[in-house]
């Protein structure tokens, strides 16, 4: 069996320079170039005559050098053409700025070419790629045939790495290791592994290419169900965690206390919590909730079942202004109960912050509530039953985990108000149970959302004062603090003072991130107190500010702000039973921006606004790998691949039923790719491999 563990220097054409820049993509063995999977393919296959291209489409043809020259622009551009023929017609060659091109070429070879067909006076190929044909075998690793397209930096050509691909490929391919076991390669019709990474290089057909991706997305799926169903095995089978008792006193005088109904679908998810809460093994689930579905008050319940039971519970917010607003309204809802809720913020004087670690420590204090300050050292808590964690994709892997190690195995429940399909959440978090409110409070007016151009503002501001006569309150958010003089962008700053001119008569706010936390604290007490009628804000009041008198937002400049957090602006209106106005003010350029703004207006359902997000943006960058703890996926696309998702992820739970701890000698070959993505940590499992 070849070595794919040497050193890519080896490989013919690579140089110590080149191995250099080799290394920073992340290339050093033969193994990582195998496995630099190209980023597209072209299909050069079909070669044409020239009298059969079209202009528009990009084509290959074969043809004679006839003549070449260059000559200077009027701008003082170097333009270098080549003209080349067959018996049907002729077309020019075109590279600009490239006078060293005319050392290439001479009258009588015959090349191949591939580019976009332009018409100008005459038929023209702009920057072609091109093959001077030899005779040899090399003369079609780059024309004549389904060609790579490789993910490279600038100091990297795509012919070069073609070559060094192609003698790789041809020279290595076979030393690939199988790593699943036959029967799963049967099931699911699966090519073998060695045979799927040479033509996810250089494929013989589109069938044979559509094979080999298949093959390579499924195991890169299969390793990262695997991975996930080896940490919820862990969870499930070998920690031990508090059993509660859910019926009591205190958990019923809650009950008996809230000034509402619980919804049917808050309902559901309290008794799947309940059934966690009662199981030894601890509780690990996802809340997700579109904004405004009642997700705290579910949580509240949680954290009440764990006071009860004479544990600790700790909430963790992103924000300041978000642990203190849920420390104002859960202070007020366990008043009554006798439960001691304390806040640990960051901005506490060094004496004061002392004094509640101490009481959190010997066990003064229930319920915890504050931001990273939970995390930082320092912080012990004599008996902590369960961990909350709101808006989680605010946190990053390791926040997270911090939290969870302030005690032994404590539950954990995270919640997040960014929805995602129920399928892609069970297999982005398929080491958690997932529950869905998906239902909002009865009652509520409704949201109506508009869309302006900039130039039609006043339309938006119109609304605005007409909502704030009959009493309501209005906010106003821009994507920055301050203009900048290379932005033309409406800075918060510069619009409090615009606004306050404009409404001279009412009483306008301002919020953004470089507050302190007092004043920001300050702002928002104002604001619910009706002080002020206009907030003007940046993006900070994007999670969790509940003002419910709040009718309006006026979202300036919203083709720069995301899809979700457009949602989660609009969220923080429409939460009392007057109608309420969302109003994005843009001029859109780009069609993602455009499919931003449609998307709002046309739904205001959280997981089809999810879905088209995950369209736009795509799924490396809608979950971040540094939030939700995955390893990276090469060329799988959760949303793409979502039918061999599906597959490989019934194919891993499986496997972990019938081999818990992968000893059987048909998976001999899973360990070690679950360590390559996978760290121990991740799978806590240290028999893993």
């Amino acid at each position: 069996m070849k070595d794919l563990k040497v050193s890519a220097r080896f490989i013919k054409g690579v140089g110590p320079s080149r191995l250099g820049i080799l290394n920073k993509i992340g290339i050093e063995t033969v193994e990582d170039l195998l496995y630099c999977f190209p980023r597209r393919h072209e299909d050069r296959s079909r070669i044409k005559k020239v009298g059969e291209i079209r202009p528009g489409n990009f084509e290959t043809i074969k043809a004679k050098v006839l003549t070449f020259g260059d000559r200077m622009s009027k701008r003082g551009m170097n333009i270098f053409q080549v003209a080349v023929g067959d018996s049907t017609g002729v077309i020019h060659a075109t590279w600009f700025n490239q006078p060293y091109m005319k050392d290439k070429f001479k009258i009588g070879q015959e090349l191949i070419l591939y580019g976009r067909v332009e018409r100008y006076n005459y038929l023209q190929m702009n920057n072609p790629e091109y093959e001077i044909l030899t005779g040899t075998k090399e003369d079609f690793v780059h024309m004549g045939r389904i060609v790579p397209v490789y993910p490279l930096t600038a100091n990297l050509n795509q012919r070069w790495f073609r070559n060094i691909m192609k003698f790789t490929v041809d020279n290595y391919a076979d030393g690939v290791s199988e790593i699943l076991p036959y029967e799963m390669r049967k099931r699911n019709n699966l090519m073998e592994l060695g045979e799927a990474v040479r033509n996810i290089h250089f494929p013989v057909s589109e069938v044979v290419l559509k094979n080999a991706r298949d093959r390579i997305i499924f195991d890169e799926f299969l390793i990262l169900q695997t991975g996930m169903a080896l940490k919820r095995a862990s969870i499930k089978m070998d920690m031990t965690g508090y059993s509660h008792e859910i019926e009591g006193d205190l958990i019923n005088k809650f009950k008996i206390s809230l000034p509402f109904q619980l919804t049917r679908s808050q309902s559901k998810v309290i008794k799947e919590i309940e059934e966690d809460m009662k199981s030894p093994k601890p509780m690990n689930r996802l809340l997700q909730g579109d904004v405004g579905s009642g997700k705290t008050i579910v949580a509240l319940y949680a954290i009440i079942l764990t006071v009860q039971n004479g544990y600790q519970a700790a909430l963790m917010a992103p924000t300041e202004i978000l642990a203190e607003q849920h420390y104002r309204n859960i202070s007020a809802l366990v008043k009554e109960l006798g439960i001691r809720a304390m806040i640990l913020s960051g901005d506490l004087k060094e004496e004061e912050r002392r004094r509640r670690r101490h009481m959190i420590e010997i066990g003064e204090a229930d319920i915890v509530i504050g931001t990273h300050a939970l995390i930082q050292e320092g912080v012990s808590f004599k008996k902590l039953g369960l961990a909350v964690i709101d808006e989680q994709h605010k946190f990053g892997v390791l926040q997270r985990a911090l939290l969870k190690s302030k005690s032994a195995n404590p539950d954990i429940l995270v919640m997040t108000a960014t929805p995602i399909p129920r399928t892609l959440a069970l297999a982005v978090y398929g080491d958690m149970d997932v529950s869905v409110i998906d239902e909002l409070p009865p009652g509520r007016g409704g949201i109506k959302t508009l869309f302006f151009e900039e130039k039609n503002r006043e339309k938006a501001y119109a609304i605005a004062e007409e909502q704030v006569k009959i009493g309501r309150q209005v906010y106003v958010v821009y994507p920055i603090i301050d203009e900048s003089e290379k932005s033309d962008l409406r800075a918060a700053i510069k619009m409090h003072k615009d606004l306050s001119g404009r409404f001279p008569d009412l009483k306008v706010g301002l919020l953004h991130g470089r507050m302190k936390s007092k004043e920001k604290e300050a702002v928002m007490h104002d604001f619910k107190d009706h002080k002020i009628d206009i907030l003007v804000s940046t993006i900070v009041v994007e999670v969790g500010v509940d003002i419910s008198n709040a009718s309006t937002m006026i979202v300036e400049h919203a083709e720069r702000f995301g899809l979700s957090q457009l949602h989660q602006l609009r969220g923080r209106i429409g939460r009392d039973k007057h109608i309420s106005y969302c109003i994005l003010v843009s001029d859109p350029k780009t069609d993602d921006a455009k499919r931003r703004i449609s998307a709002m207006l046309k739904t205001q359902d959280g997981f089809k606004i999810a879905e088209e997000d995950l369209e736009i943006r795509g799924p490396g960058e809608f979950f971040g790998t540094r939030q939700h703890g995955l390893p990276e996926l090469k060329i799988a696309n959760i949303i793409r691949d979502r039918a061999i998702l599906e597959t490989a992820k019934e194919e891993a739970l499986d496997l972990i039923k019938r081999d818990r701890f992968l000893r059987l000698p048909e998976n001999r070959m899973i360990p070690e790719s679950l360590l390559s993505k996978f760290t121990r940590d991740d799978l806590e499992l240290a028999s893993v491999g």
